[in-house]
């Protein structure tokens, strides 16, 4: 393969020795497996939706700029990306990575500065739904081949509309194609495919709109950020956007409103019908008779807005118009009715069936979209069940979104050698995004579960120790994870030594009233009794008072 522009991270020498498999990798990312034959061919779809990617994407461009689907995407976009004054919209968690806190420290800052760099803070809205409504994001990570342990020095976003990721396959090691069934029992013969995966890029969109997949400049894999919706038409192998559903219901409802207005147009007015008899008339001099009786009657007068005058334009008729028709000798004379109007006019059930099918195709809860409903701040028990369905579906989305800040991070974190590709893969799992919430149901919700724990733990609380365990209380009524019973161990001791507040061991547990309790019996507010004592020692008890004083 001739040279990629761009760089790459060699991890050959990680790949485990002995693996061989002759299915390739598949990525879920929708690119397709070529072989070096130098053609690549798009899928034609014969309904005219779209032919290849091009067209797709500027499909999804066109819906979003419809009213229904612009409000549909940003309430999923504003619940996703929440922008605040004073706080950045996403930050780094590393609670659950185990490192030392001076890397955990560095890491941080290299996500700042990646973040910076993007300018995401000011731009998070308009990058995410970019990627929400094309399905698909690139950024090119621009560094300096001469010295590249100096990091990314610049992150540029790329229209999906000029590159294309590939996938191409070498077909001199093509093992798929056995000649019989016997090549296939023999596993020496099978061996690991050869892939080259790259990206194509074209700075003319009209290349990549009529299919020249392979003319552009050939980029490397790791130079660029590709993060894409997740969402794979398998038959067609193309990635798709979360708009892709709504193709149809966002047609049909256009189709229902063209024809509500085009009826309401017609049908609207009342007009009058004038049958005018003709008598034995010729068909020429019945014509002419028929358009004196029109002339004479018939006065249209319009205002022109550039003369300021008042013209007649009897000389043409719309459709809104009067009817004027003849009418033989031997039937009726001369006859004016009228023609009513539409008497269902005011009917939008069709209307608003299909808009409530846009919204459910947009995972959007039709209880945002009603226009007699609020939003109700109350118990979790009177949120609808579709604003939780909503809140898993924006959690679904933000997961898959953090694949930008995971690549970049990567790229970042091995470039300046912070970390090797191999600790990488341990610490990746383990590296989380804390996205900023602004929702007050998460709040109440929270706080309604921890005074329900409370009130939980205070009526368990007599039986700590006789049925039920200290650790069993933490567990399964507070649902603390075992870091959290450490850390708030560590902590209680900690306050306990610095005299904050007494050991919680030498205090008598207290009842809901208030009152102590001693092994689970009430004292109803009495004081403990105090244990017997013979007379020789209160004696002895009483003399040593006497010389204290």
């Amino acid at each position: 393969m001739a040279k990629l522009f761009g760089f790459s991270i060699d991890d050959e020498k990680n790949k485990p020795k002995g693996v061989i498999s002759p299915v390739p990798v598949n990525n879920e990312d929708g690119a397709n497996y070529h072989l070096t034959s130098g053609f690549s061919g798009q899928y034609v779809d014969i309904e005219g939706v779209f032919r290849n990617e091009y067209d797709l994407v500027k499909k999804y461009r066109e819906m979003s700029l419809h009213p229904e689907c612009d409000s549909a995407i940003e309430n999923v976009v504003n619940e996703a990306i929440v922008s605040d004054l004073n706080d950045s919209p996403v930050e780094i968690e590393l609670s659950n990575l185990n490192a030392s806190d001076g890397l955990k420290n560095i890491i941080r800052e290299e996500f700042k500065y990646l973040k910076d760099l993007m300018d995401f803070d000011k731009k998070s809205h308009e990058i995410f739904k970019n990627w929400y409504v094309d399905g698909r994001l690139y950024y090119h990570k621009v560094i300096d081949l001469k010295n590249p342990s100096a990091g990314i020095q610049d992150i540029r976003y790329i229209d999906p509309l000029k590159i294309k990721f590939m996938r191409v396959e070498d077909k001199n090691n093509y093992n798929i194609g056995y000649s019989n069934i016997k090549d296939i029992k023999d596993s020496s013969t099978i061996r690991e495919p050869n892939i080259n995966e790259f990206f194509i890029y074209t700075p003319s969109t009209t290349t990549q709109k009529y299919g020249g997949s392979n003319i552009g400049v050939k980029i490397a894999k790791d130079s660029i950020t590709y993060v894409t919706s997740g969402l794979i038409d398998r038959n067609k192998q193309l990635t798709l956007s979360y708009l892709h559903k709504a193709i149809k219901s966002l047609n049909q409802l256009r189709m229902i409103e063209d024809a509500l207005v085009i009826y309401r147009l017609s049908r609207a007015p009342e007009r009058r019908i004038f049958y005018i008899d003709v008598g034995n008339l010729p068909k020429v001099k019945a014509e002419q008779y028929l358009r004196e009786v029109m002339n004479r009657y018939r006065n249209k007068l319009v205002y022109d807005a550039n003369t300021g005058e008042m013209r007649d334009d009897k000389k043409f008729m719309s459709m809104m118009e009067d009817f004027w028709l003849p009418r033989r000798e031997g039937g009726r004379g001369t006859e004016i009715s009228t023609l009513p109007g539409g008497q269902n006019l005011g009917e939008l059930q069709d209307v608003q069936y299909f808009q409530k099918k846009l919204f459910r195709s947009l995972n959007v809860p039709e209880s945002r979209t009603a226009s007699d409903g609020g939003f109700n701040l109350g118990r979790s028990s009177e949120i609808l069940r579709d604003e939780l369905m909503f809140t898993k579906y924006v959690g679904r989305l933000r997961k898959r979104f953090s694949n930008l800040f995971h690549d970049i991070l990567k790229t970042q974190l091995i470039l300046k050698n912070i970390v090797t590709p191999e600790d990488w893969e341990q610490m990746s799992d383990h590296i989380q995004y804390d996205y900023l919430y602004d929702n007050h149901f998460s709040e109440l919700k929270d706080s309604e579960l921890m005074t329900e724990r409370i009130n939980l733990l205070m009526a368990v609380q007599p039986y700590v120790g006789t049925y039920y365990s200290q650790d069993y209380v933490k567990r399964k009524i507070l649902r603390q994870t075992d870091q959290e019973i450490i850390d708030q161990k560590k902590i209680i001791e900690k306050e306990i030594n610095d005299g904050v507040y007494p050991d919680p061991q030498l205090v008598p547990p207290v009842d809901s009233d208030g009152n102590p309790m001693i092994d689970g019996q009430q004292m109803m507010g009495q004081v403990p009794n105090e244990p017997e004592v013979s007379g020789a020692d209160k004696a002895t008890s009483i003399d040593s008072k006497a010389a204290e004083i």
